[in-house]
């Protein structure tokens, strides 16, 4: 799987469970179907939300983005149905093209995030398993916290 294909896969993911969520909510208050389409969809569209921050992230660190199209690809994935145009512009300036990088260049030290993303592309079915563990460590959080909105 190569950075294009991820980041897409998950910007793809992102539009659905936005969908998901906003149905849910149209089926709640429009429909009169109580909570539960709304905890259904909410709840798959924040470990999606969640997880399109992390591979946002390695992506951004891997093709070397600025920080502010770091910020652009995680503020595309809260407002609804703009991860997907975000992905098509990145990619179609060229921000996508290229394969994993493995290790620093010739006459560049690699900084701690190079380092750490080097370990994630020798070991990707780890650094996955990793990935959605600390995601779901996040998302258990976020549950036990609380809705940011209190629920009527």
């Amino acid at each position: 799987m190569t950075p294009r294909s991820l980041f897409r896969a998950l910007a793809v993911a992102e539009l659905v469970t936005w969908t998901m969520l906003l149905v849910g909510m149209l089926m709640k208050y429009a429909m009169g179907l109580g909570d539960l389409p709304v905890r259904i969809g909410g709840s798959v569209h924040g470990f999606v939300f969640l997880a399109y921050l992390v591979v946002a992230t390695v992506v951004a660190v891997n093709q070397r983005w600025s920080f502010g199209a770091t910020v652009l690809a995680w503020v595309s994935a809260i407002v609804p149905y703009t991860t997907l145009p975000f992905e098509l512009g990145v990619a179609r300036r060229g921000m996508l093209d290229g394969p994993w990088r493995r290790s620093g260049d010739g006459g560049r030290h690699p900084g701690f995030l190079d380092r750490l993303l080097f370990a994630v592309v020798a070991h990707p079915f780890v650094a996955a398993l990793i990935g959605v563990v600390l995601v779901a460590l996040v998302f258990a959080v976020l549950l036990t916290i609380g809705p940011p909105v209190p629920s009527r």
